[in-house]
């Protein structure tokens, strides 16, 4: 990947570079490319009705547990993400940033490359009405013995063992567990 200043650059020579692990998710890779081909602020939340987000799934650094945030808006179990904001010359350090923000855990080690990618529809996010998110996912190690801390945006955050994870969780989060873990080992 060539290095570059330009977010928009960053995330299009991200998503061209890496390698999907999947059929589907080599169809999302492909719309998140053209969608960032046809968008000059693709990956800025002003694109009106999709935009990329990043996020971050937190693995513990035994790799056994995972660290989880009850979206305050959602109501549901969810990795760490967001919207990309100035200064965020990368996908990979917006999803760092929104990993430290949301869970108060720093020392985090982000994996570079994505793991998986999702697209959903988000209700309370631009009042001109539902926007396509286009999450490009990363992985992280926590340090161990970290304690999170709840931040605004969410009504808990804790850690669940790999195993038991919280009933109602989304079947994308379980393959997001999954291919973080592959990922990190």
């Amino acid at each position: 990947m060539t290095p570059t200043r330009d977010p928009h650059q960053a995330a299009l020579a991200t998503l061209r570079d890496w390698v999907a692990p999947s059929a589907d998710q080599e169809a999302l890779r492909g719309r998140y490319v053209a969608h960032l081909e046809e968008f000059a602020d693709g990956e800025q939340r002003t694109c009106f009705p999709a935009h990329l987000t990043a996020g971050t799934l937190v693995l513990s650094a035994s790799g056994d547990e995972v660290l989880l945030n009850l979206h305050r808006k959602a109501r549901r179990w969810f990795a760490f993400g967001g919207h990309l904001e100035p200064g965020d010359a990368t996908l990979a350090g917006a999803a760092l940033r929104e990993a430290h923000e949301e869970s108060g855990v720093a020392g985090l080690d982000l994996h570079p490359e994505p793991v998986h990618l999702d697209e959903h529809v988000v209700g309370f996010c631009d009042p001109r009405g539902d926007v396509h998110h286009l999450d490009v996912r990363f992985a992280a190690r926590a340090p161990a013995g970290v304690r999170p801390e709840v931040g605004d945006e969410s009504l808990d955050v804790r850690w669940w063992p790999v195993g038991a994870l919280p009933d109602g969780l989304e079947d994308e989060m379980v393959t997001l567990v999954r291919r973080a873990r592959e990922r990190l080992g």
